[in-house]
């Protein structure tokens, strides 16, 4: 397997840290991973380790104000950039991949963001693999939060509140959530812009379901209380061509549970089948 760190000049002439995992022979696929809230692509090595050795290019970057890359930290400009960013990211991945099939590979917050840009900028890709797509948060938003949030929002977008991510319900494996604890790179913040602009996209995404318009995994915990997992099951009802996978006892990151071979699997099983 090669590793490789990369900058990455996005369309506003802002930077973003990167890195890709190849295998050493010919890729029969290539991937592009949006990691999310609060995280990086760092933690997602084991994924990518899983993915190469099933044939399979994936590469990513840490998102605005996440990982090694700078900015406020949980802060983008508007939902406009955030989609440019990925479009640039996905233009990164098919320079280096022409001729092989690109699929797109969200979680979380980045799940929210792959079905987002789909349904928004039309790509053509081979398909798109959501884990715990952050359409909804998992518990209601308080009407003061909400408020507070509407009026930061213009006054103060880059104000940087608490995400309220319980870490506990990560993973089931303690040590998931004790490196997770360790991670100088992990922090807890989202802005009052981003966060406003986040839950607008989640709702919006679902009232465009039925327009999704390629192959799409979506796999999830059915413990998940981090993000809304009947706001999930809605999704994956109304969008055509969609395999759904509901786990059964498993919390929000499923790539990091005990049965994480299993949902790995699952996904490279998927792949294989829609690679054209």
């Amino acid at each position: 397997m090669q590793h490789e760190e990369f900058y990455l000049q996005m369309s506003d002439g802002f930077t973003l840290y990167g890195q890709g995992w190849h295998p050493e022979s010919e890729a029969k696929a290539a991937i592009c991973l949006v990691h999310g809230l609060g995280e990086h692509t760092g933690r997602y090595a084991h994924v990518a380790e899983k993915l190469v050795a099933n044939g399979y290019a994936i590469l990513g970057c840490d998102l605005r104000g996440h990982g090694k890359t700078g900015g406020p930290r949980g802060h983008f400009p508007n939902y406009e950039q955030v989609m440019k960013d990925i479009q640039s990211i996905l233009a990164f991945l098919k320079e280096k991949y022409p001729t092989q099939p690109t699929f797109l590979y969200g979680h979380s917050m980045g799940g929210s963001i792959a079905l987002n840009y789909c349904l928004r900028m039309k790509p053509v890709l081979s398909g798109v693999v959501a884990t715990s797509p952050g359409l909804k948060p998992g518990t209601e938003l308080s009407s003061t939060l909400l408020a507070l949030g509407k009026i930061l929002y213009s006054v103060v977008p880059t104000f940087g509140l608490d995400n309220g991510l319980d870490r506990n319900n990560l993973s089931r494996d303690l040590s998931v959530i004790e490196r997770y604890n360790a991670d100088p790179l992990v922090h807890p913040k989202i802005s009052a812009r981003f966060a406003m602009d986040f839950l607008s996209s989640g709702t919006w995404a679902l009232e465009h379901a039925s327009e999704f318009a390629l192959p799409l995994l979506i796999q999830v915990g059915s413990l998940d209380h981090l993000v809304s997992v009947p706001a999930i099951r809605e999704f994956a009802q109304k969008a055509p061509g969609v395999e759904f996978k509901e786990w059964q006892g498993l919390f929000h990151e499923t790539h990091n549970e005990p049965e994480k071979e299993q949902v790995l699997d699952t996904m490279v099983d998927w792949l294989n089948r829609h690679l054209t």
